[in-house]
């Protein structure tokens, strides 16, 4: 795409600097941030080059307005950037890990009892992590870890509500009937519970694949669940927590998360 006539550049080809008639709505980065481009670059979006051409094409927006003018300072730490309505999250000064955690490991890093725990699989890691939330010994899957306190306490904390999606294998053949109890909601010992989603996945003459999604997180919550409904769940794993997927990580693996991943629950963490 041709640039707009008439702008002059600077001997390397960027575009040059424009000053503001005010800050971006939001931010205190006018003066002192970095130009918007340099930062997009920095995040692996595009050279500036081409950063330059996404914000002549309306495609980035700082604290929610579309900017169009090159040379605008933000500050990526505070000021919300997003390129065609993705979030980009601030640099990384944290680690941000996703763990699959096996079946027979305890959520922590130290065990008296002598049991596999979490710091067995971080061998290798340079940061001090520790686990977000945790997983029943026998429940495997889905983990975050980080470094990062104030992200943990958010994503952690029932206020936010961050959805988080289990596979359970359970005895008997669930009916459809069970599955539109569940949905709309049973009573436990501890209160009601109404989970956003579940889905039959699959059955067998004598075990059944369910597919649960809560944004809460009380204890066993959903082998409570399922054993209420007469389906005692025989295996447990975490395959999501909000936009985070497992995917293809075996079990005992670890990576850390995507761009995309990280941005997608600052979302959900700062409404």
């Amino acid at each position: 795409m041709s640039r707009p006539a008439g702008r002059d550049r600077r001997p390397d080809g960027l575009a040059p600097e424009v000053p503001l008639a005010g800050a971006v709505p939001g931010s205190d980065s006018a003066e002192t941030g970095q130009r918007l481009q340099k930062v997009l670059a920095a995040a692996g979006i595009a050279s500036r080059r081409a950063s330059e051409i996404l914000i002549d094409e309306g495609r980035v927006e700082v604290n929610g307005r579309t900017v169009t003018e090159q040379g605008l300072r933000v500050d990526p730490d505070t000021d919300v950037i997003r390129v065609d309505g993705e979030r980009i999250p601030p640099p990384r000064r944290h680690a941000y890990v996703v763990f699959n955690k096996p079946r027979g490991v305890v959520s922590t890093m130290d065990d008296p009892e002598g049991r596999p725990t979490l710091t067995e699989y971080l061998v290798g890691r340079k940061e001090r992590l520790f686990h977000v939330g945790r997983l029943d010994t026998d429940t495997e899957g889905l983990l975050i870890l980080t470094n990062d306190g104030d992200f943990a306490h958010k994503l952690a904390h029932p206020s936010f509500e961050v959805p988080k999606t289990y596979l359970a294998e359970v005895a008997g053949v669930v009916q459809h009937k069970t599955i539109r109890d569940l949905r709309r909601g049973i009573r436990l010992d501890d209160g009601p519970v109404t989970p956003d989603s579940v889905r039959l996945v699959s059955t067998t003459a004598v075990r059944s694949m369910v597919d649960i999604t809560l944004h809460e997180g009380r204890n066993r919550i959903v082998r409570r669940m399922m054993e209420a409904v007469g389906h005692p769940v025989r295996r447990l794993s975490r395959t999501a927590i909000g936009p985070v997927k497992l995917g293809a990580l075996r079990s005992g693996e670890l990576r850390d998360l995507t761009r995309s991943e990280l941005g997608a629950l600052l979302d959900l963490l700062n409404d």
